[in-house]
């Protein structure tokens, strides 16, 4: 028993000086951050202006020569699009639709233009037939009904042909 008790007393010595020793310590109120302020009055403004300086001139260089490789050596940095065969083949075809698009369009502007001054003709032909009708003082609901004009034996359409072309 007298063996439990020393050791019951050396147990709480050791745990009374270890609460005592941490009392002591100062506590630390700084966390793990870096202080960058610490020694900054050390630095060598010189020395960060020739660092600058070096990262400025490194920068330069670079750019110069992906200018210089782009403007006369493009191959050795892009692609070549060509080999990507798909996206050729579907850039050549939209190219020939568009063509066609483009010369059917030519096509129905030149149709619509025949159109469009015998549609003008026929305007200025009835306008010109309604005011000849009209007597004076009478207005348009007292008018006789027009006749409808009388076809012009003289006017033909005119409708392109496209002939195939025969190779010799």
């Amino acid at each position: 028993m007298k063996s439990k008790l020393s050791v019951l007393l050396l147990f709480l010595a050791v745990a009374t000086g270890t609460v005592l020793a941490q009392r002591r310590r100062p506590t630390s109120t700084t966390t793990d951050e870096w202080n960058y302020k610490d020694g900054s009055e050390k630095v060598s403004m010189r020395g960060v202006a020739n660092l600058t300086q070096v990262l400025d001139n490194w920068r330069f260089d670079i750019l110069s020569q992906v200018k210089g490789l782009l403007q006369n050596d493009h191959q050795s940095l892009l692609p070549d699009y060509a080999r990507i065969q798909p996206l050729s083949e579907a850039l050549d075809d939209l190219y020939k639709e568009f063509n066609a698009l483009k010369s059917h369009l030519g096509d129905l502007t030149e149709k619509f233009t025949a159109i469009e001054s015998f549609i003008d003709e026929v305007k200025a032909g009835r306008s010109s037939n309604a005011n000849a009708d009209l007597s004076p003082g009478m207005t348009p609901a007292q008018a006789p009904a027009s006749v409808p004009a009388p076809r012009q034996a003289n006017r033909r359409v005119m409708k392109r042909k496209n002939l195939p072309t025969t190779s010799q």
